[in-house]
C-alpha cells in the first residue's frame, strides 16, 4: 500500500551562497528520517542545501524560536552563522521587529537588524580550552597536532560546533576537497570537525575556504569565519575585527571584549515551494 503523502511549504534561502532550506514547524511539527534528509539535499533529484533548518516553537525562556539543523548527510547540527541571519531576517520580517533571540542547540543566539539590509548575529562566546573544541588529548588550541599533507599546526575554536583553522600562503592552492574530508575524519576529532584554510590579506581582512562537517565544501560558512578572525587574532595576526572573504561574498566579524563573537552580513530569498512529505505522526527529536 502507498503511503499517503502531504505537501509542506519552504523556502530556499543563502547568505553568500551558504544556502539552506527552511521549513516552519512551529505550528505543525516536522519529523524527517536521516534518508529523507539525504535525498531532499541532493542537487540532483532533490532541492538541495547546505544545511536543512526547521523553525520549531522555543524550549527556553528568553527564546522567539528553536531553530533545528541537519547537515546535507542527515545528521544534526548544532550551530550554522549564515542559517541564523537567514531565519532571523524571515521571523524579523514576519513581526515587524528589529532583534530577536534564536535558541540551537548551541544556545541563544542573538540577532538584530544592521546597516545595507544586513543582518548581526551574536554568535556567542569563542570556546578555547581543548575539552571544549573538543579533541581527543589535552593541547594548547593555538597550537594543536594535527597535519595533512601541506596543512599542519591549526588552531582550535568551538563557535557551537568544532573548528581546526589551518593558516596557509595562498587558500586557493589548498587541495581542500581532498584534504577536507581526511582532517574533517582525523582521529585527533572526536565529534569531527569544520576545517578552515585562512589566508592573511591584510591586518584587518581575511581569505577563508572552509570544508564544512557533514556538508563538504561551501560558498561561505558563518561560524568557520568567525572562528577563522578568533584563531587569526590568536595569533597576532589581526585585531579583534576583520573582514573574512569567502568564496561568496564578505563577512564582517568582530571578537568582541565579552568574549562573544559577533557577525554581520547579508541574507537572499531565493524562491518558496513545496515540499512532498510521506504523512507520519512526528517524532520528537527528530529533524
Amino acid at each position: 500500500m502507498r503511503q499517503a503523502s502531504h505537501t509542506r511549504p519552504f523556502l530556499k534561502m543563502h547568505g553568500l551562497g551558504n544556502d539552506f532550506v527552511v521549513i516552519d514547524a512551529r505550528a505543525q511539527p516536522l519529523a524527517l528520517a536521516a534518508e529523507e534528509i539525504r535525498a531532499l539535499a541532493d542537487r540532483r533529484t532533490g532541492i538541495g542545501f547546505d544545511q536543512l533548518l526547521v523553525i520549531e516553537p522555543p524550549r527556553r525562556p528568553g527564546a522567539d524560536l528553536f531553530m533545528r539543523i541537519a547537515n546535507p548527510d542527515g545528521s544534526a547540527a548544532s550551530a550554522c552563522g549564515n542559517g541564523t541571519r537567514c531565519v532571523a531576517d524571515l521571523l524579523m520580517t514576519e513581526g515587524g521587529r528589529d532583534r530577536l533571540v534564536i535558541e540551537t542547540d548551541a544556545g541563544l543566539l542573538s540577532a538584530a537588524r544592521a546597516s545595507g539590509g544586513r543582518i548581526a548575529v551574536d554568535m556567542g562566546p569563542a570556546r578555547l580550552d581543548w575539552r571544549d573544541i573538543p579533541v581527543a588529548a589535552a593541547c594548547d588550541t593555538l597550537h594543536m597536532p594535527v597535519a595533512e599533507g601541506p596543512l599542519a599546526d591549526p588552531v582550535g575554536v568551538n563557535m557551537g560546533n568544532p573548528h581546526a583553522v589551518f593558516f596557509v600562503a595562498d587558500a586557493a592552492a589548498i587541495d581542500l576537497p581532498r584534504l577536507g574530508p581526511m582532517l574533517e575524519h582525523h582521529r585527533f576529532f572526536p565529534e569531527r570537525a569544520n576545517i578552515g584554510v585562512a589566508q592573511l590579506l591584510a591586518s584587518d581582512r581575511l581569505r577563508l575556504r572552509v570544508w564544512e562537517r557533514g556538508a563538504g565544501i561551501t560558498l561561505a560558512c558563518g561560524s568557520g569565519a568567525c572562528a577563522a578572525l578568533v584563531a587569526a587574532q590568536r595569533r597576532g595576526l589581526t585585531g579583534r575585527k576583520a573582514t573574512v572573504v569567502v568564496d561568496g561574498g564578505e563577512l564582517e566579524i568582530e571578537w568582541l571584549a565579552d568574549g562573544h563573537v559577533l557577525m554581520t552580513g547579508p541574507v537572499v530569498l531565493s524562491f518558496k515551494g513545496e515540499l512532498p512529505i510521506a504523512a507520519r505522526p512526528a517524532a520528537r527529536g527528530a529533524a
